[in-house]
Formats: C-alpha cells, sequence, structure tokens
C-alpha cells in the first residue's frame, strides 16, 4: 500500500388541448372505442439493471449495482461495488455488464469512515484500530504509486487504492487469506483494497484504462440505503446480454 505526503418519464402528456373535437377524440383513444375494444394500462419500459452473469451476490451488491445503472449515478463510466462484508469485488462496464468478480483483501479494523489527516501518515505511525477501508462513492482512476506500480486511487486524500495484492510480508499469508472462504481472514491491509495480480492486470486495468469509474464502497456499520441514498429498482433481473431473465457464463473467480 501507498500512502501519498498529501492531496492537496416519460414527459407528462400536455394538460389543455384545444377545441372540443381533438379533446372528444383523445377522450375516444384513451376508453379505446373504434379501436377494438379498452387499451390495457401499461407499466413503461422495464428499469435497467447491472448483468450479474452466474455470480451471485449479497443482496445489497445488487441493491447499489442495479441502482447505479438504472438511476444514471455510474455517469456512464465504469465501476465497482466492493463488498467489505463479504470480502467480494464486482467490476461493470458502463453498461451494467459484470467484467469480472474477485475476492479482495480490506483494511484490518471494522468501520467505514477514515481518520482525518491519516493519508499523509507514515504507515508505522496507524494504529491498527485506524486501518479501515471507508465507505462510500468515489470517482477513480488509473495512477501510479511512489513506487512507480499503476493503481487505481479510490479515496486519495486517506491513500485509499485498489492494487494488485502485495505479499512481500511472508507472515501476513496475503496470497492464502484471498483463497480463505472467511471473510474476517481478509482484513489485513491498512485500508486498501487488494485484489489477486492477473485480475486487476486482466479485469480492473482495463476497464478503467482511458476513463475514471465509480467505485461503491459498501458500508458494514450503516445502512446501504443511508450511505448512498439509492432506492429499490423494479424488474426482473437481468442476465450478460441485457436481456431480462436467464443467466450466462461465469466470472473470474
Amino acid at each position: 500500500m501507498q500512502r501519498p505526503g498529501h492531496r492537496s418519464s416519460p414527459s407528462a402528456p400536455g394538460r389543455f388541448l384545444r377545441g372540443g373535437v381533438r379533446a372528444w377524440l383523445v377522450v375516444l383513444a384513451l376508453a379505446g372505442i373504434g379501436g377494438g375494444g379498452a387499451i390495457a394500462a401499461q407499466d413503461g419500459p422495464t428499469p435497467r439493471r447491472a448483468a450479474f452473469q452466474q455470480e451471485r451476490p449479497s443482496a445489497d451488491v445488487r441493491h447499489i449495482a442495479d441502482w447505479a445503472i438504472a438511476s444514471g449515478d455510474n455517469a456512464g463510466m465504469p465501476y465497482i461495488v466492493v463488498d467489505k462484508i463479504n470480502a467480494r469485488l464486482f467490476v461493470f462496464d458502463a453498461d451494467g455488464r459484470l467484467r469480472g468478480a474477485t475476492s479482495a483483501l480490506l483494511g484490518l479494523a471494522r468501520g467505514d469512515h477514515s481518520v482525518p489527516g491519516i493519508g499523509s501518515r507514515k504507515l508505522s505511525t496507524i494504529l491498527p484500530e485506524e486501518r479501515t477501508t471507508p465507505a462510500g462513492r468515489f470517482v477513480a482512476s488509473l495512477d501510479r504509486s511512489l513506487a512507480g506500480e499503476e493503481i487505481l486511487w479510490v479515496d486519495y486524500d486517506s491513500g485509499v487504492a485498489l492494487h494488485r495484492v502485495i505479499a512481500t510480508v511472508p507472515k501476513e499469508r496475503r496470497l492464502q487469506r484471498l483463497e480463505s472462504g472467511v471473510p474476517l481472514e481478509h482484513r489485513i491491509t491498512f485500508g486498501c483494497i487488494n485484489v489477486p495480480v492477473k485480475f486487476y492486470e486482466n479485469v480492473v486495468s482495463p476497464a478503467f484504462t482511458g476513463t475514471s469509474g465509480i467505485v461503491y464502497v459498501l458500508p458494514e456499520t450503516r445502512p446501504v440505503r443511508e450511505v448512498f441514498g439509492s432506492y429499490d429498482v423494479g424488474g426482473a433481473a437481468a442476465d450478460d446480454s441485457g436481456r431480462q431473465g436467464g443467466r450466462a457464463a461465469g466470472s473470474s473467480p
């Protein structure tokens, strides 16, 4: 983990129609007279939703992934949803199609806020209880760490980035932790988000090359809707082609 020294409805129909004939024609049309009977009510277009392929995300992950694309909160950019509780990460393209999913390593401490000024502190001064991965919506982009390694900056001020797993300290067992099915085993970092090397190079980096994107880090101490101001999206789940219903081939482990 590298920390910087500092950082700086459709529209409604018209309410008024001129002329009695035109108004009467509208009434007839709405009643279905002369057109073969009554017209069934229409619910409008099915909202866009994220396509998870064969992944089975938590309810909160699906909620945010669907809301991001249906509401346009991702602003037409690729986006990532980080599930801290289950130590999972999902990468989507700008249209809400899943590009890959993986396990992730996260901040050692439980919590959804960063200590003020933590991004400018030396790692040796950061206490275990301060090593959180903050929750929230972040505009992220690729950059270089102080060591020259490509990373995806998530929260620059707090020194939080998404990057390849760092396994230079054997006793931390980061590679083994990534393989563990126990979410608590994935809590080891100073706050950064670590993913497998191949996943970063084959999924994260290509998704954000030439563009910024959004990273949604889900909270673990507060309701998701409170953090993001999100709402439930109606309609059936979509498969990887954007059609409603079935599922297709799976994503990366």
